[in-house]
């Protein structure tokens, strides 16, 4: 069992490590790039497809070691629609609806599979779940969905969403593993090796950036095998622990509807308030921001592990204690109201902060 884990995620390191360099002169030459200007930290055409290398090092584990059963069928070919709806997105552009046609298209193959989310927790009682019955398919589409964007919405610098996916598809491995789930096990370091294979191209200063394609190719196989792996169980607290490991993305999206809502502003409407830009703001270097935001989903993930050792009452304290200082952080940096965050610079000295993607 360990030698099948450890060639599948050697399999899917390489394979992405070794086809970057072919896709990004595939991007190259179908002109899918990003352009520089003044609001971009790059300073030359770089190529944006990359999701298409993490796709195919997964796929290729997957095919090579797993045989195949519905839900695994179910998320490749889900896994490829995405795939093909971020593709488009990077080469042509998509208008916000059709990209969210697509994504429901995308989920609901994986839930034709038998991927479901079944039940959640009973809002007063933390020792209750309450079955989902028909709103089960409609709950599990908006899982999946969110999870997918929360993921794109935080590919704002070299190597953010890369890292991030990387950590949680880890995380996710070694709860599904203590769950006893080893089919969720090997997908997840088979996605998490894949997304370090890419990494090596994609980290400050990068090579290739994985657009849409990649970062919602991530985000839709993250949710999924959350489902797969940590909603199964009765016990109340295992429902919070896939909000946990998915803690930084989940949290500057929710935090993004919410200020934009504050400030009266469309929900689709990009601004500069994202985790990631206030912390460039305060003075941060393209590198530490990263890196810091590396280490909070760290301590996340080491939170979602300690989860599914404690009881409920002890569960329940840390969660409350993890939301608690969630929310006085987001506060302070000013992801989620009016104000901005601290500079650590002058005003008047500091540097505009840069970022890849308009759509942030």
């Amino acid at each position: 069992m360990t030698e099948t884990f450890l060639a599948g995620g050697l399999i899917a390191l390489l394979v992405t490590w070794l086809v970057t360099p072919l896709v990004k002169r595939l991007a190259l030459r179908w002109g899918a790039v990003d352009l520089p200007n003044q609001r971009k930290v790059h300073d030359r055409v770089m190529p944006r497809l990359g999701g298409i290398a993490i796709y195919v090092g997964f796929v290729v584990a997957l095919w090579l070691i797993r045989p195949l059963n519905n839900e695994l069928l179910g998320l490749l070919l889900g896994g490829t629609a995405i795939l093909l709806v971020g593709m488009l997105d990077d080469l042509r552009g998509l208008p916000p609806v059709g990209k969210l046609v697509g994504q429901i298209a995308a989920a609901a193959i994986v839930v034709a599979a038998g991927v479901r989310v079944e039940f959640v927790t009973h809002p007063f009682s933390l020792e209750e779940t309450i079955s989902l019955g028909w709103l089960t398919v409609p709950v599990t589409i908006f899982w999946i969905i969110g999870v997918t964007n929360a993921v794109n919405l935080i590919d704002g610098l070299d190597g953010l969403a890369a890292g991030v996916s990387a950590i949680a598809a880890a995380t996710l491995a070694v709860v599904a593993w203590k769950e006893g789930q080893m089919l969720v096990v090997y997908c997840a370091l088979v996605l998490a090796a894949s997304s370090l294979g890419f990494l090596r191209h994609n980290f400050h200063p990068a090579k290739i950036f994985m657009g849409d394609s990649g970062a919602m190719f991530l985000g839709y196989n993250l949710s999924v095998l959350a489902i797969l792996g940590l909603t199964k169980s009765a016990t109340t607290i295992s429902l919070f622990i896939p909000v946990v490991i998915l803690g930084i993305p989940l949290l500057d999206t929710s935090c993004a509807i919410i200020r934009r809502y504050v400030n009266n502003q469309p929900i689709f409407q990009a601004d500069k308030a994202h985790l990631h830009h206030r912390l460039l703001a305060m003075g941060f270097s393209h590198r530490q921001t990263v890196l810091m935001i590396y280490a909070v989903n760290l301590v996340l993930g080491a939170s979602a592990i300690l989860l599914t050792q404690l009881t409920t009452p002890q569960g329940t304290f840390i969660l409350l204690a993890l939301s608690m200082v969630t929310l006085i952080g987001a506060n302070k940096l000013g992801i989620i109201g009016r104000g901005p965050a601290t500079s650590r610079k002058a005003s008047g000295k500091a540097k505009q902060p840069s970022w890849h993607k308009l759509s942030h």
